[in-house]
């Protein structure tokens, strides 16, 4: 009899895995509305047995999130115990990346519906916050990345990031993408501060003006000449295609 009752729950397992599977990719290809029979068929089961296991399209989806963070989770609990902290973060952030693309849909739901995320889904979000923010500590410490970057400064970033791979048909372009944005997490990033940016509304045009040849920023002074360069070489370029001209 146990053996029996062992069987069933190794079934059960199996089952299990073939839909949360067959759901996964059904969601990326078809959208959240393909109906839980397409899924049975996929996995191989009768409908049946999906209802068995998942009553609603909303449990399913919560058991296919969660699964999908659960993933996400055990690499960066690798990377963190295999790499150096610099290499650790920056390779969990391309794993999430990389892994999340076809996942869209199911961040959509997550964030649309109010009564998200589930006492299941709740722990696997805290559990990713974790590793995330020990993994971004670690290479701050290291000097890897910016000592002002916050872990939801980086989840903002990655989301964008998923968004421009999942967009992209040009994998390479995509990835290059990728790389540049999260490159600007390093402490040699020049990131434009907010209230420079030119075209902004908030740029209070009595302090600031731009440079004549770059376009960098520059602070009015009160007294004395207009500045009209960011520096000398600018200053110089200027001069050399003055006198081209």
């Amino acid at each position: 009899m146990t053996e029996v009752i062992g069987g069933d729950r190794a079934d059960a397992r199996r089952n299990r895995a073939k839909m949360l599977s067959a759901a996964g990719d059904a969601f990326a290809e078809q959208g959240l509305d393909v109906p839980l029979v397409e899924i049975a068929r996929r996995a191989g089961l009768g409908a049946g047995t999906v209802y068995r296991h998942f009553p609603t399209k909303q449990a399913l989806l919560e058991a296919v999130f969660t699964q999908h963070l659960d993933e996400l989770i055990a690499s960066g609990e690798r990377r963190a115990a295999q790499s150096a902290a610099t290499e650790a973060f920056f390779g969990f952030l391309l794993d999430v990346v990389e892994k999340s693309k076809r996942r869209e849909h199911l961040c959509d739901v997550v964030a649309a519906d109010a009564s998200w995320p589930r006492p299941m889904l709740t722990a696997s979000v805290l559990r990713f916050r974790q590793v995330l923010t020990a993994l971004l500590h670690a290479a701050q410490r290291a000097g890897s990345v910016r000592a002002d970057i916050g872990p939801d400064d980086v989840v903002a970033l990655t989301v964008g990031c998923v968004s421009m791979l999942a967009s992209r048909r040009d994998r390479a372009a995509g990835h290059r993408l990728v790389q540049l944005t999260l490159d600007s997490l390093r402490p040699s990033a020049v990131v434009t501060e907010g209230q420079y940016f030119r075209d902004s509304p908030d740029i209070r045009r009595d302090t600031v003006t731009f440079c004549a040849e770059c376009k960098a920023p520059l602070m009015v002074r009160p007294t004395g000449r207009p500045v009209r360069y960011c520096g000398a070489a600018c200053r110089q370029r200027a001069r050399r295609r003055r006198l081209a001209s």
